[in-house]
């Protein structure tokens, strides 16, 4: 599904720890893996200048990850000076990459507002598709559930999908993922659709319930086309429990998003969708940045 990967790590974040898997992450398709620190520029004195001896430490500790590289595979150590935010959509750029990993902690949209968020500013400003990661969860795993767990990164998605424009778009970006990739990772996705809540009729619901189905089948056919395993859930309630209560009933890699509005002024009243679940969700989310309009 993804052949070039930016692996993004603050050394606290969990992510470090992938270096030691490269060949668990090239057994999931990719091809080109690039791990990235930055290293904070040394601001003792009037004048902030770089850390050679910081990048240094930083390029020893990455270099793990070079020393059991599969043949076919190329992996470059990253240690830019400077803000992440800045640095970040530099490397991806250079290296064209496919999609970004990166952590980010449960919080809510205040505190994130109020302390910042790295990953949350990526979603925004990035072009490139990010899988945002628990430090959490990474941080907890054995050597052996994280091996099997970077080996199926993308193998089973779950895709809310309620015909938006945004969920179109997720569709569209998942079939030109998927057609262009060879030896493609994705092999199942489940299309979930949630009616919300508050009818006075239950016939209602019910006609809203079939409508919904008949709304997934031809979106089930086109990804059916190209191969994958497809499976449809249509649920009433809350949008939000629904999905996540889903995430952990089917046996999920990811859950994918995307969003119209992820972090513009409307999404302090509105909340974006997308935003809440990378907020909420503790499965690893898959988000597509809008199109540029």
């Amino acid at each position: 599904m993804f052949q070039r990967c930016l692996i993004c790590t603050d050394f606290s974040d969990g992510l470090y720890r992938l270096v030691e898997f490269v060949p668990s992450l090239a057994a999931s398709g990719i091809k080109q893996i690039i791990f990235l620190y930055c290293v904070p520029l040394w601001e003792e004195g009037e004048i902030p200048r770089i850390d050679e001896e910081g990048i240094a430490a930083a390029r020893d500790r990455l270099q793990v990850a070079t020393q059991n590289i599969p043949e076919g595979v190329e992996v470059f150590i990253e240690t830019p000076s400077g803000r992440p935010i800045e640095q970040i959509p530099k490397a991806a750029k250079h290296y064209q990459v496919d999609v970004i990993l990166t952590g980010m902690p449960i919080r809510s949209l205040l505190q994130e507002k109020l302390f910042g968020s790295t990953t949350a500013a990526l979603a925004r400003e990035a072009g490139t598709p990010l899988l945002i990661l628990r430090p959490q969860l990474l941080s907890t795993y054995t050597c052996e559930e994280l091996d099997l767990r970077c080996r199926h990164l993308f193998r089973y998605l779950l895709i809310p999908y309620d015909g938006s424009h945004a969920s179109q778009y997720l569709v569209q970006q998942l079939t030109a993922c998927i057609s262009t990739t060879p030896d493609n990772a994705l092999k199942q996705c489940t299309l979930m659709s949630v009616v919300s809540e508050g009818g006075r009729k239950e016939l209602k619901k019910d006609i809203q319930l079939q409508q919904t189905q008949a709304q997934l089948e031809p979106v089930k056919a086109e990804l059916e086309h190209l191969g994958l395993q497809v499976d449809t859930e249509v649920r009433a309630g809350n949008p939000y429990v629904e999905i996540l209560d889903a995430a952990m009933v089917f046996d999920i890699s990811a859950i994918a998003i995307s969003s119209d509005h992820l972090g513009k002024l409307i999404e302090w009243p509105v909340r974006s969708f997308a935003g809440e679940l990378m907020r909420r969700s503790w499965h690893p989310v898959l988000f597509f940045p809008p199109g540029q309009e």
